[in-house]
């Protein structure tokens, strides 16, 4: 067994301390937000935030999270930052078909958490390496400088 802090709470997993933080999450804790893509850490689909930090949990083992705190998609409706993010996405209509959307919005929270006023090339350091099959990239800038708008 395994004590994960997931979205403030401790949770007890049963699984190998090798199991990515993914699995665990959707195997062992059935909180499906967080997306399956390429198990690679190449698409960000399973982007998850780690003691604050955006982090890619197809290929961070629980082990490494033990003693912090890990935030998913679950919790952000109730977060500040999250919630102006989220409520961006729906004014400029950034999902598409949506598989990315959850590792796009942890991204862009916690870009927006550090930095209150990003420039473009800011957001595109920040967003890289979350991918969106859809093209959708122009939306979501638009989407991230309106919620940074919103929290300033």
């Amino acid at each position: 067994m395994v004590t994960l802090n997931i979205n403030g709470r401790d949770m007890q997993v049963d699984a190998d301390p090798a199991t990515p933080i993914l699995w665990a999450l959707r195997d062992n804790l059935n909180m499906t937000g967080t997306k399956f893509g390429c198990g690679a850490a190449l698409c960000g689909a399973c982007t998850v935030h780690l003691a604050g930090q955006p982090i890619r949990s197809c290929i961070t083992p629980i082990s490494a999270a033990v003693g912090q705190k890990i935030t998913t998609i679950e919790a952000m409706e109730g977060d500040k930052v999250g919630k102006a993010v989220q409520d961006a996405w729906v004014r400029h209509d950034v999902p598409q078909c949506g598989y990315c959307q959850s590792g796009q919005v942890m991204s862009a929270t916690a870009l927006l958490r550090t930095n209150k006023a990003p420039t473009d090339a800011d957001i595109d350091n920040a967003m890289a390496g979350n991918i969106c099959r859809c093209g959708t990239y122009q939306r979501i800038r638009a989407a991230i400088k309106d919620a940074a708008k919103t929290l300033a």
